[in-house]
């Protein structure tokens, strides 16, 4: 009897420090990555803001088209959730370029008769409405590759033709913290809500136009309905590398090496972007007069 005790406590004994060895490796894990995402969120928002001051609000509307926020995003849920959940994100990510598109035509329109908080309701409004029809809906991959570079070139269009350079605006001093701040909490509450939310929430929810939103209603107070055409057009073409990027993620991340896929990733991007902004600059002579 004192025996089979004795052989008891031990394995219990083993069996709890072998799960409280599991735990420490988790936490560890956990802690780095979120450490990770509070470092690259702030670079990211300290850049996108540093470039569009300096070289205008078309150029940054391109680069906050780009993947900033999402693109973590999905390297996170492919680490903490594991690639199927990442390929599944990546692909309703694609999907909700569709509320975001709704969100941006509903904002250049309202801009011009509402002042920006109505604005912003109008198309904060609009967006969950139209996340909300695509949770429902079953939109396999291929219809969804077809289906949003549509979406995307129907919102482009319908912005009309290029408007030209105004003044700068000079930001105040909470602008930079503010959108430090915002992004962060959007990285953290979509990514560790990804187990809640499941995957399918996560990536419709992740391209949620965090930057767009504040820096768009920043522009509408500053510069007008004019300002907020000109800055959401730049966004509207920089959404193309955007579905370019989750496009690999969902083709390769599955059966290829992680980190080789969100590289390959980021240089489709990069190069969707880089010939929009060629095409764009190019074309620059094509101005058309503010909105009335």
């Amino acid at each position: 009897m004192e025996v089979v005790t004795g052989c008891t406590t031990g394995q219990t004994q083993e069996g709890w420090t072998d799960l409280e060895n599991i735990l420490d490796r988790i936490l560890e894990v956990d802690t780095n990555i979120l450490i990770l995402k509070l470092i690259l969120t702030h670079l990211i928002v300290i850049f996108v803001t540093l470039v569009a001051r300096r070289w205008g609000e078309a150029i940054g509307g391109l680069l906050i088209g780009l993947p900033l926020t999402s693109g973590p995003v999905s390297v996170f849920l492919a680490v903490e959730q594991g690639r199927h959940f990442a390929a599944i994100a990546a692909n309703s990510a694609m999907q909700g370029l569709m509320p975001v598109t709704a969100f941006y035509v509903t904002y250049v329109y309202t801009a011009r008769r509402f002042p920006w908080y109505l604005s912003s309701l109008f198309s904060i409004i609009l967006y969950l409405v139209v996340v909300a029809g695509i949770s429902v809906l079953q939109i396999d991959p291929l219809l969804t590759t077809i289906i949003v570079p549509l979406v995307l070139l129907a919102g482009t269009l319908t912005l009309g033709k290029k408007v030209g350079s105004a003044a700068p605006i000079s930001p105040p001093a909470w602008d930079l913290p503010a959108r430090m701040v915002l992004a962060t909490l959007i990285v953290i509450l979509i990514t560790t809500g990804a187990n809640t939310l499941g995957s399918q929430w996560s990536g419709l929810l992740s391209p949620f136009p965090i930057f767009t939103f504040v820096m768009v209603t920043f522009s509408h107070r500053q510069g007008g309905p004019t300002a907020v055409r000109r800055f959401i057009q730049g966004v509207s073409l920089g959404l193309f590398s955007y579905v370019a990027f989750f496009l690999v993620i969902r083709s390769f991340i599955e059966g290829s090496n992680i980190w080789l896929v969100y590289a390959l990733a980021t240089l489709v991007a990069l190069l969707v972007n880089g010939t929009i902004l060629g095409i764009q600059l190019w074309r620059k002579r094509s101005v058309v007069p503010d909105l009335v």
